[in-house]
């Protein structure tokens, strides 16, 4: 069985180290799941059988395999697989089945690792990217490239000091890569290529939202140093106070701890989540490497590439099912195609072009393509928090356009429940209604006991309450 394989690994720090699942894998019939061939057997109706990272993919590879395969989510009903930690048994049952589905994106750094573990330990499976197919032009950056100043008049107390952001800024995208949130990196860094050096430039906020003024002149210096135990010998790391430098000295990857200091005494570090950095001979230093925002998954027109890749995929790996993928998939695409139109009919019926989304920023794709803004005081990343600001700028967005319905995504709340962002946004403007939007990245008990997919998502949750927002009805 043909292992495919990734073309690059990045990532932020990751909810299961590669190393944790060194020694995982069984070898061939060790425990009496595989017959010590050396492939793995098949479901009873000569199909795949298989594990993917979360909700959406699952749906869309039992889709196309239908009765010739099983794929099964991890993540629990009620549950996302971004920043999602596994049980440790997980790679062993993956490693007992055919393939693994994943989006190589940090966002879902478990999925990354449990991939990269798979490969590493040769194991009988494949591991399949839905975003293989993808080129730059198809996806958007990680974040908006509009960067605050920093606070001139803020100054530092040393023995009451409150992180709320450590951003680690791309200088020359001028965008995010990684940020800090409570006790965890989302995102990541790009790989170092051998014997060149990377420049980043953290953006802190703190003590009620001052962006912190940083640099060798000033009250707070930012620093990065190895990982307690980390790998050394890999990265040369130098900071000048206001950015940090990292060469590539050899090949391998180590864990990064950065540092806020106040008279040469931490204030602040990462060290409770380490940030892992990758140093590969294979990336040219001439090449930028930009992370993107992952939610994919969202515009149906995308979604059917990924549908198309995995069914390419599934038909190399079981050939004797393949015209049955490949039909499945075109019949699929059919219906991706239904809720594109869909989308297309909500905006072009609208009486309004801009609506505002209690949740985390995760409809870009769904704006770029069908032209609306969807404006959402929370980032790309479900665990970022907006700041008092932000709201105060949404709510007055609200009573400007004249908003009466605030979409928010119920996987932020309890069953039934509205979140407390889309409450405060509706006690403090002149909106009087809420309604539920969602990308469909998992799937809540009353949707999975109606047996509801990534289409009946659409249409039945998100498509009605964007035509509600937008004033389409």
């Amino acid at each position: 069985m043909k292992c495919t394989r990734r073309n690059v690994l990045q990532r932020g720090g990751a909810a299961v180290a590669v190393g944790a699942l060194a020694g995982c894998l069984s070898e061939p019939g060790e425990d009496g799941t595989d017959d010590g061939s050396g492939t793995n057997t098949e479901d009873e109706a000569g199909g795949l059988t298989g594990y993917t990272a979360f909700f959406a993919l699952q749906d869309w590879a039992s889709e196309i395999t239908g009765e010739h395969g099983t794929f099964e989510n991890p993540v629990d009903v009620g549950e996302m697989g971004h920043g999602w930690t596994p049980e440790g048994d997980l790679i062993r049952n993956v490693a007992e089945t055919d393939a693994f589905v994943y989006l190589d994106t940090p966002e879902f750094s478990w999925a990354q690792d449990l991939a990269a573990q798979l490969e590493a330990e040769s194991a009988d499976v494949a591991t399949i990217d839905g975003l293989a197919d993808f080129t730059g032009d198809q996806l958007l950056s990680f974040s908006d490239g509009d960067l605050p100043a920093p606070d001139a008049d803020y100054t530092a107390d040393p023995n009451d000091f409150t992180l709320e952001e450590f951003q680690v800024i791309d200088p020359t995208m001028n965008e995010v890569t990684a940020y800090w949130h409570i006790d965890h990196w989302d995102g990541g860094l790009p790989d170092v290529p051998l014997e060149g050096t990377v420049r980043f430039e953290p953006l802190v906020e703190a003590d009620g939202g001052h962006v912190v003024p940083l640099g060798p002149d000033e009250e707070l210096q930012v620093d990065v140093r190895l990982d307690d135990g980390a790998p050394e010998g890999i990265v040369d790391l130098e900071s000048d106070g206001d950015s940090v430098e990292i060469t590539g000295l050899e090949e391998g990857r180590t864990l990064l701890v950065f540092e806020l200091l106040h008279d040469g005494a931490v204030i602040w570090d990462s060290s409770a989540g380490a940030l892992s950095i990758d140093v590969s001979a294979d990336v040219d230093p001439a090449d930028v490497t930009e992370f993107h925002d992952p939610h994919v998954w969202a515009d149906p027109v995308l979604a059917t590439q990924i549908v198309e890749t995995f069914a390419r995929e599934f038909a190399t790996l079981n050939p004797d099912n393949a015209a049955t993928y490949e039909a499945n998939a075109e019949a699929y695409a059919q219906r991706l195609e239904g809720v594109d139109e869909q989308f297309q009919s909500a905006v072009a019926d609208g009486e309004l072009d801009l609506a505002v989304f209690a949740g985390h920023d995760s409809f870009r794709y769904v704006e770029h393509r069908y032209g609306f803004d969807l404006h959402s005081p929370v980032g790309v990343s479900p665990d970022e928090s907006p700041s008092s600001g932000e709201i105060t700028a949404t709510i007055e967005l609200v009573d400007e356009h004249g908003i009466d319905t605030i979409l928010y995504d119920p996987f932020e709340a309890a069953d039934g429940e509205i979140p407390p962002l889309a409450q405060t946004i509706i006690e403090n403007s002149s909106a009087t209604e809420t309604a539920p939007m969602t990308p469909a990245e998992g799937t809540l008990a009353e949707w999975h006991e109606q047996d509801w997919g990534w289409v009946e998502q659409m249409e039945e949750v998100t498509i009605p309450s964007l035509r509600k927002a937008l004033k389409a009805d």
